[in-house]
């Protein structure tokens, strides 16, 4: 794999970081009203579409759109799992495993299906 068939890889897995920490950090912050919640939401959420429209943007040049939506699903659950562990604790059951490894199922067969 070429560097730059990589760079949209690393910049869609910064991406998903940061989009699950806009989603889930302000119930960190219980006494923050919505307005402000969805304040800061959107102030982190910004900095995530700063990676995501590059990664997209160069992707698009080595991946097709529907790998690079599955690239982003994938990662947005990685991401998802490494955000519950650092701000909440929580480390996945069984079967989210297994429910994350069937979905991971799905995201194999986008790149390497077999039915064209």
């Amino acid at each position: 794999m070429s560097l730059a068939a990589l760079w949209p890889i690393l910049l869609l897995a910064g991406s998903s970081i940061v989009m699950n920490v806009a989603w889930y950090y302000h119930l960190k912050q219980p006494s923050l009203g919505m307005l402000a919640a969805i304040g800061l939401a959107w102030g982190i959420a910004l900095l995530e579409y700063c990676l995501a429209v590059p990664a997209n943007r160069i992707g698009i040049a080595h991946y097709s759109l529907p790998e690079l939506k599955t690239m982003q699903e994938v990662l947005s659950l990685a991401a998802f799992v490494l955000v519950a562990w650092a701000l909440f604790g929580e480390t996945p059951t069984v079967s989210q495993i297994l429910g994350f490894a069937l979905i991971a199922g799905g995201a194999y067969m986008i790149f390497r299906s077999p039915f064209g």
